[in-house]
């Protein structure tokens, strides 16, 4: 059984950071491409960050030198680390497994 359990998010203000975490069981996250998404109040949800199994990663062009993805291979987990964040950053943030399983979720806000 796949589980994924995101934790980390909270309110933050303009030009802190957070860190998410994935918690990953089931599945090795050595072998098996991750991402982070979000979710707006109002928006579609929207790939923020990825990582391949090979280890390459690409970014949403809005984060782009503000987040970086990654992963621990002893914990299983994959991590968003945030940092400037801006008040657009405020959303639903989801980790998904090969492109197929969900998390249920950590919300970060975002105060200017």
């Amino acid at each position: 059984q796949v589980q994924l359990v995101e934790s980390g998010g909270g309110l933050v203000q303009a030009g802190g950071s957070l860190r998410l975490s994935c918690a990953v069981s089931g599945r090795d996250v050595r072998f098996n491409a991750m991402a982070w998404y979000r979710q707006g109040p109002g928006k579609q949800r929207e790939l923020v960050a990825a990582i391949a199994s090979n280890g390459a990663t690409n970014y949403a062009d809005s984060v782009k030198g503000r987040f970086t993805i990654s992963r621990d291979y002893a914990k299983n987990t994959v991590y968003l680390q945030m940092n400037s964040l801006k008040p657009e950053d405020t959303a639903d943030y989801y980790c998904k497994l090969a492109n197929k399983y969900w998390g249920q979720g950590t919300q970060v806000t975002v105060s200017s």
